[in-house]
């Protein structure tokens, strides 16, 4: 962690523009408080950039950047289909002419943000093409890495790291820190996603795995679930691993949208 941070500073410092890229699903889980701080101390400009945009519905997008823009400029981005980073580059290039002595020159563009929010993907969507390595696993960045994305912005491209307590690996599930490969309690990481569900988006839910939930608990629709996909054990009872499993993997991959 001390190592972490001292890399954070250091980009920080070198950066002309700053951006902190999080989550749409979880914006506030995803932000860095002590990290906004550093950037305001040292007075550079910088961009949130809410990622996997496609995963939330437009009006859950609007409340999110309502809020955030207090503090910066929001720029809404989808690495799937490449939505927001024109609008990203421009922003980028804005933020720069604000600050003295980088009109004309080259920019240095820091991308700070928790594991597994998309870095390396916005960095490709705004180069047009496949520069910054990229990977469903957490950690896969592993040193920080220039990547030029053209018309003077260079990106500075950091690792992740787990900031979060290591026994919560309920929001390390939800946030794709961890996938169910390394997830000791599968079924407890699976109940929180269907409770978010529940509480978000309940049809979505139903319509994907075609079943119908009228007032049943989490651990109740798990089962359900497992019925539909038929992953039954021998005397007919739900394979709760399995069924647990399936879940995790469709929230993980943006299947299932809130």
């Amino acid at each position: 962690m001390a190592s972490y941070k001292a890399l954070v500073k250091d980009v920080i410092k070198k950066a002309d523009v700053l951006l902190e890229v999080i989550d749409s699903r979880f914006p506030d889980e995803t932000r860095n408080s002590e990290v906004e701080r550093e950037i305001i101390r040292l007075n550079k400009p910088f961009i949130i950039v809410i990622n996997k945009s496609d995963l939330v519905s437009r009006e859950k997008l609007e409340k999110t950047k309502a809020r955030l823009s207090r503090i910066a400029p929001v720029i809404f981005v989808s690495s799937k289909d490449r939505s927001g980073t024109t609008m990203l580059r421009h922003q980028i290039l804005a933020s720069a002419a604000i600050k003295a002595g980088i009109k004309g020159q080259d920019i240095l563009v820091g991308t700070l943000g928790y594991p597994n929010v998309g870095k390396s993907s916005v960095i490709n969507g705004v180069t047009g093409r496949h520069r910054a390595s990229t990977s469903p696993v957490s950690g896969h960045t592993k040193g920080v890495q220039h990547v030029d994305a053209g018309s003077r912005i260079m990106f500075i491209d950091t690792p992740g790291v787990i900031p979060f307590d290591e026994k919560d690996e309920y929001l390390q599930g939800l946030l794709g820190i961890k996938d169910e490969t390394h997830l000791k309690d599968k079924v407890g990481v699976a109940l929180k996603i269907i409770e978010k569900m529940l509480a978000e988006n309940k049809v979505a839910l139903e319509s994907f795995y075609s079943i119908k939930i009228e007032d049943e608990t989490s651990y109740d629709a798990l089962e359900l679930i497992g019925k539909q996909c038929n992953f039954l054990q021998k005397k007919g009872e739900v394979d709760e691993t399995r069924t647990a499993t399936r879940v995790i993997n469709d929230w993980q991959n943006g299947l299932l949208l809130i």
